[in-house]
């Protein structure tokens, strides 16, 4: 038996929007784990310096940029990612936008965008992967806390609550191929941005998370790397949080305040 110890990942993982935050890290591990990595940003240049960090680290990484809202450029970088290591095993759509706005303040354009990214970008590598893996493939899709909904996040949260929906959806349906599908929900976690907030905001957001701490990239990172083990083949169309217990109640320490324009 294997339990408790953790076998070389030798497989070829696509990880999107990889270039730095939470798809650094889960790049990273994979790699450090033993898979070739595609280091994949709308950023060549992004790309490049993050796969060249984990080459310099002894990882196998290849750089491809592609926007992932874009159906064909997905396609073709998962073409490449057969044409470099011989197939693809692992598909973690992580890419994704940034999209609070109350409602009243949602344009059009801004909505589109939100979707395009969040949940397009999703179905798209969903769909170019699943035409290429075995019977053995592991889909990861990077979902939110967020979409359980909360004020100001109505794009936001309906491109999330979509990427739990599709990820349910094609857990059933790419189940005959063995291919697996799951979903990391991120609650809040750390980062540059967070740490540039007012102390009283940043100490409210944390009186609201039951566990008392913010989350890492790399606590997300380990939860895919769990998903996507060999072992991991009876585990599909689950939603796993990684959010400090925050799904577990809607309420945060304190309700923003409604501006009259909102």
């Amino acid at each position: 038996m294997s339990e408790g110890r953790t076998e070389p990942l030798k497989r070829t993982a696509v990880v999107t929007g990889a270039a730095s935050g939470i798809g650094l890290a889960i790049a990273t591990r994979l790699a450090y784990d033993g898979a070739n990595v595609i280091i994949n940003d709308i950023s060549a240049e992004a790309a490049e310096k993050a796969a060249a960090g984990i080459r310099v680290n002894g990882g196998t990484a290849l750089a491809i940029d592609a926007d992932v809202s874009d159906a064909e450029a997905v396609t073709e970088l998962v073409r490449r990612a057969v044409s470099e290591f011989g197939g693809v095993d692992i598909m973690v759509n992580n890419a994704g936008i940034e999209g609070d706005a109350a409602l009243r303040k949602i344009q059009p354009d801004f909505w589109d965008r939100v979707i395009d990214v969040n949940l397009d970008g999703v179905f798209n590598g969903c769909r170019a992967v699943a035409a290429v893996m075995d019977g053995s493939g592991r889909i990861v899709n990077i979902a939110s806390r967020a979409w359980l909904g909360w004020w100001g996040q109505g794009a936001y949260a309906a491109s999330k609550g979509g990427v739990v929906s599709l990820t349910r959806a094609l857990a059933v349906e790419l189940s005959s191929k063995g291919i697996t599908v799951n979903c990391v929900a991120p609650g809040l976690i750390d980062s540059p941005m967070l740490r540039k907030v007012p102390q009283t905001v940043f100490d409210n957001v944390l009186r609201a998370q039951p566990s008392g701490r913010i989350g890492t990239s790399d606590d997300v990172a380990h939860l895919v790397r769990f998903l996507v083990d060999d072992r991991a083949g009876a585990i599909t169309g689950q939603i796993l949080y990684c959010c400090g217990g925050k799904s577990l109640f809607a309420m945060p320490a304190r309700r923003p305040a409604a501006s009259p324009g909102s």
